[in-house]
């Protein structure tokens, strides 16, 4: 009886929430004729392009912004477009673009790639395999990966790219050059520039012919602590998508740790605040060789830990950090339960697991034996049917919602998990 009630507030509140935003869809339908003034002239005829527009009120924010820092020389309410974004219009306008202008996807000189490759190197083996699984993760959101150097010029790519497009074949070639001063405001050149993830939407970006596209990105620091790249999540023409810029930020925190443990070291320590489990890509990574000496920590590591907030090449003792001789840790390893407290000089404390190199594979593969994920077919079923449901069987809206056609949901719901036809 319980379950069964808890089953119908759970429905009424769905139907709530949609009836929300048919309610809200209603509202921003007089608004309409001026918006569609704004957007390009194949979106009133393509019907896929306008089945994945965003609400109105979204776009007009962001023409009302441009406006106002790039025609009329005045600050804009910040709530209109986020702020790293206004600081990205001012310096390309400082720079001497101008949103009007053409925009030409260039390369670098071919030995400039070859040697942005050699020193890539690295970033590129690290982020491979974490490129290949978001490349999964996104693969029906008319999505894909790029990765680029500091320099925003562009080292790999993955995913559903159509090289058909050249908006998509121009900016996923080894080479190409994504940098603020080359092609405006991005996600790329805006997380570069910030140090921080950010997202994007259409207009958002700089130039005019730049506005197809919708992006996430986030900054990846190496192992020293110092900028080595981006990455960044790009769709054309695709449904918003700010919860990417998640997506996006988890993903290079992976890269980073994985760039960390790449580094020659005799022990690891997985760190976290006392009470939070360890073993997470949540926790803090600090790499030491055999002598107790720094050869790498992850981010979250320099937020944790005094004075290993910066980067630079000055080396640092695990002994400037906790407050118990380094020979302890390699002991706690040695141990058959090495999880320990760690006191910081600060008077905190953090809790520990120490890895000894030469353990590091057991650990990750039992890490890694947790219940078998549902498989990917099932995952897409569940979301097409919750979303068809929270249309009340309306298979436009639900495909509205999942940022497809009508025709591919249409072909989806034939389908069962299995793969076969009812």
């Amino acid at each position: 009886m319980e379950q069964s009630l808890k089953s119908d507030i759970l429905k009424m509140r769905q139907r709530t929430s949609f009836m929300q935003r048919s309610e809200t869809n209603q509202q921003s339908h007089g608004r309409r004729n001026e918006l569609e003034s704004a957007l390009p002239s194949d979106s009133l005829t393509n019907p896929t392009m306008s089945l994945v527009n965003p609400p109105p009120a979204r776009l007009n924010a962001i023409e009302l912004a441009r406006k106002r820092i790039m025609h009329d020389a005045a600050a804009p309410a910040e709530t209109w477009v986020d702020a790293s974004v206004l600081r990205s219009w001012q310096r390309c306008l400082s720079m001497g673009l101008r949103p009007q202008n053409p925009v030409v996807f260039e390369q670098v000189l071919p030995t400039l790639s070859h040697q942005a490759q050699d020193a890539s190197q690295q970033l590129v083996q690290s982020a491979k395999p974490v490129l290949e699984s978001l490349a999964r993760a996104i693969v029906n959101t008319r999505y894909f990966a790029i990765l680029t150097n500091a320099q925003g010029v562009v080292v790999d790519a993955s995913g559903a790219i159509d090289h058909s497009d050249p908006r998509a074949h121009l900016i996923t070639r080894i080479g190409a050059d994504l940098s603020e001063r080359s092609i405006g405001t991005t996600a790329i050149g805006t997380a570069l520039a910030e140090l921080q993830p950010v997202w994007l939407h259409r207009g958002e970006h700089f130039f005019e012919t730049t506005s197809v596209y919708s992006c996430a990105g986030a900054p990846l620091f190496g192992p020293d602590g110092a900028c080595v790249g981006m990455l960044d999540v790009t769709g054309i023409d695709a449904q918003e998508r700010p919860e990417l810029k998640h997506l996006v930020r988890q993903s290079a925190s992976k890269i980073e740790n994985a760039m960390v443990t790449a580094q020659p070291h005799a022990l690891m320590l997985r760190l976290n605040w006392p009470g939070n489990p360890i073993g997470s890509d949540a926790d803090g990574i600090l790499c030491l060789d055999a002598d107790g000496w720094v050869t790498g920590a992850n981010q979250v590591t320099r937020q944790m830990v005094p004075g290993m907030n910066g980067h630079g090449l000055t080396p640092v003792h695990v002994s400037e950090m906790f407050g118990l001789p380094f020979e302890h840790l390699f002991d706690a390893a040695k141990r058959s339960d090495p999880l320990l407290e760690l006191p910081l000089w600060s008077g905190l404390r953090l809790g520990a697991q120490a890895i000894l190199r030469s353990q590091e594979m057991h650990h990750s593969q039992t890490r890694s034996t947790l219940a078998p994920a549902l498989h990917l077919r099932e995952v897409e079923a569940v979301m097409i049917r919750k979303a068809v449901d929270e249309a009340r069987g309306k298979v436009g809206q639900a495909a509205q919602v999942l940022g497809i056609s009508r025709a591919t949901l249409y072909r989806k719901l034939g389908q069962k998990p299995g793969g076969k036809s009812p």
